[in-house]
């Protein structure tokens, strides 16, 4: 896709309030794109907005039982799915399928998902193959070896090492190694003495048993002692969640040699030729302080408890494609004592989620998927939102009090050179190395694993391609990508109520308006303006700007930090720091680009709703959620972004705009004095 600049006057033209709607086309939300039921008006805006816009349907919407939680994201999920399930119950139908053909592996891959009966036949024996190769491992060596397969063998490993970006030299790739090797989601479920993670840690280690009792193994208990001690070892070394997040922490460039150096008792060439990597010239070391001790816990602990262990995490990780008395043992811990779920998910999504997504045959469904369902309208409307938030980022950051000139004439240069990418890829995946075999659901997994491995060993040595896109078009969701200085939009997340060419103006810049403003924001949150124009990781800031930043960002995190969504359960502000200012950033250019749209008019009223109000109502339509208990708390734990109810309260309560559009005043529980509101782009 190349880079279109469309001129800033066209643009505003462009998207002047109903400029892409029919005649006598309606939005599909509401008389202008919100679904005003939503809303309990017996809360006031300023004392919990979430509440006020979204508090009726949160009362009534029940959770299903394979959920964990519900919102916006997932209706267009669903919405996706349905979608995506239609097309490929299309291709079963069909008997005249060319063998080799991207529709024939569509349609095979995902038979053979769907045909449990098979599965339940087969029991675990589609995993003995590599079971009986763990099994006979009997040295350090064949222990690496094992290590440097896990990816392809769905295992797991303590250390690891794959190819990516190099932030420094977007031109080329560069191998990475990092640490993992954990089961549960984060190092703080292993050593947190809170009783809820007790029971989880209890709960595992009966999980841990039970699945290596599915491989023969019949003094299971003490054996699974045995390996969550060991990563409980292992979680000790890990870095928080937080600190991974530092760009300059994280990038530690060493040559080959001075790996081996520092690491002498690891046979990192053995490890990466296991994966079929070349042995690379230098690499990045992730986390230098915590590779050490981990390796050293790996040449200490005994060969049988890494056998049990990769035993465990094989039979694990793979227990949804195996038979269905395992796939619901795996599911009593991964599924309902972690997440609160009370039932899997459909056979169909899981189907979908596997054959359509981005580690499957994603890109063979896309191509379908665009065609049926992403019209040349929606992305022009979205190609000139894009170019009027750009506009509105650059007046923001004209009007920054705070901000030198020789800062801001490398910002200009970062948001001139942004580049987005709406809708879908030009460059399709080749499958046609791919063999997916009828009724072989094992053998099929394989060689989507193998070929997804062999597709990014192959990039080591090669300039990068910067018309790849890292998500399929039926994807909800949206990336900024630092290195490339890209924003992404696929086609699923296009749709309302995130955007809607019939709807409001002010609704679609308070909503898909809002989500392209935030991942713009990336570009210039806490890491994210660490890259230049360029893709480069660098500092383009004078001393005394970063500064006055980082007293801004401060700020923020002391706010996030306060908010608790359960009792002895709060948000951890640095580890959201970068989604919380892109979505200040976001919405606060997203407001810019709205107001220039208007060109200088005012916007009408609808349904007694001014203009600013419907933008600010749109932002929090598309946070609405609701939440188990359980996955509230690994939300708050393991994820950057905040939960829903603090993206659409947090922000709101730094903007001048959203006080005065709903009349909040002192005394008003959200309400901020205007010396505290914090506010950055």
């Amino acid at each position: 896709m190349k880079k279109t600049l469309l001129s800033l006057g066209l643009t505003l033209a462009l998207f002047a309030p109903g400029a892409f709607a029919a005649e006598d086309a309606k939005p599909q939300l509401g008389s202008f794109g919100i679904d005003l039921a939503n809303r309990d008006t017996s809360v006031k805006p300023g004392d919990d907005f979430n509440r006020y816009a979204n508090g009726s349907w949160f009362d009534g919407y029940q959770l299903k039982d394979y959920e964990t939680r519900y919102g916006s994201f997932n209706t267009l999920s669903d919405q996706s799915e349905l979608q995506t399930r239609a097309i490929i119950e299309e291709l079963q139908a069909r008997t005249d399928l060319a063998p080799g053909s991207n529709e024939q592996k569509i349609r095979d891959f995902y038979a053979s998902y769907m045909n449990t009966a098979a599965r339940d036949a087969a029991g675990i024996t589609p995993l003995k193959p590599i079971l009986d190769g763990i099994a006979k491992i009997d040295s350090v060596a064949a222990l690496t070896q094992a290590f440097g397969r896990a990816g392809m063998d769905g295992s797991n490993a303590p250390v690891g090492g794959g190819v990516g970006l190099d932030r420094k030299d977007p031109n080329r790739y560069l191998v990475g190694i990092g640490v993992g090797g954990l089961g549960l989601p984060d190092k703080d479920f292993y050593l947190n003495p809170e009783p809820r993670f007790v029971q989880i840690r209890a709960a595992y280690l009966e999980h841990i048993a039970k699945m290596l009792s599915f491989a023969g193994i019949t003094d299971a208990k003490p054996r699974a002692e045995a390996i969550l001690a060991l990563e409980t070892e292992i979680a000790k070394q890990h870095w928080d969640r937080a600190l991974l997040r530092d760009r300059d922490k994280t990038y530690n460039l060493v040559s080959f040699d001075d790996l081996k150096t520092q690491f002498p008792g690891y046979d990192w060439a053995a490890h990466f030729a296991a994966q079929g990597l070349p042995t690379p010239a230098e690499v990045n070391i992730t986390t230098p302080s915590a590779v050490g001790p981990i390796l050293e816990i790996v040449g200490k602990t005994p060969l049988n408890v890494w056998r049990d262990y990769l035993t465990f995490h094989t039979i694990d990780n793979h227990a949804p494609l195996l038979s269905t008395e395992i796939d619901q043992a795996s599911f009593a811990f991964n599924g309902t004592v972690l997440s609160g779920q009370k039932s899997q998910r459909d056979l169909w999504k899981r189907a979908v989620g596997l054959v359509g997504g981005q580690g499957g045959l994603g890109d063979a469904v896309g191509q379908i998927y665009v065609a049926r369902h992403f019209t040349p309208e929606a992305k022009a409307a979205m190609d000139a939102l894009v170019e009027n938030l750009r506009k509105a980022l650059r007046q923001n950051i004209e009007n920054l009090d705070w901000m030198g000139e020789a800062t801001k004439a490398e910002a200009y240069k970062k948001l001139e050179s942004f580049r987005p990418k709406i809708g879908y890829t030009t460059k399709w995946r080749d499958y046609s190395s791919v063999t997916i075999v009828p009724g072989d659901l094992m053998a099929n997994v394989l060689a989507m694993r193998q070929y997804m491995t062999n597709d990014q060993n192959r990039r080591l040595g090669t300039v990068p391609d910067r018309d790849e896109w890292f998500m399929t078009p039926q994807t909800v969701n949206a990336y900024y990508n630092a290195t490339f200085n890209e924003i992404v939009f696929p086609a699923g997340i296009l749709q309302p109520p995130f955007f809607d060419v019939n709807a409001d103006p002010a609704v679609n810049y308070g909503a898909i308006g809002g989500v392209i403003g935030h991942e713009m924001g990336h570009g210039f949150d806490d890491q994210g303006s660490k890259s230049d124009w360029q893709g480069i990781q660098r500092n383009w800031w004078t001393d005394e700007d970063r500064a006055r930043f980082d007293a801004r960002t401060k700020a923020l995190v002391a706010q996030y930090n306060s908010y608790c969504p359960l009792e002895g359960h709060c948000v951890n502000g640095q580890l959201g720091l970068g989604e919380n200012i892109g979505d200040l950033g976001g919405l606060s250019m997203a407001y810019t680009a709205y107001k220039l749209s208007l060109n200088g008019k005012e916007a009408p009223v609808i349904d007694g709703l001014t203009g600013d109000q419907r933008f600010f109502l749109a932002w929090a339509q598309i946070w609405k959620s609701k939440y188990r208990d359980e996955a509230m708390i690994n939300q708050v734990k393991v994820g950057p972004h905040s939960p829903p109810q603090y993206r659409i309260n947090g922000p709101l309560r730094n903007l001048n705009e959203w006080y005065q559009a709903f009349d909040v005043k002192p005394g008003d529980a959200l309400y901020l004095k205007p010396e505290e509101r914090v506010r950055i782009w």
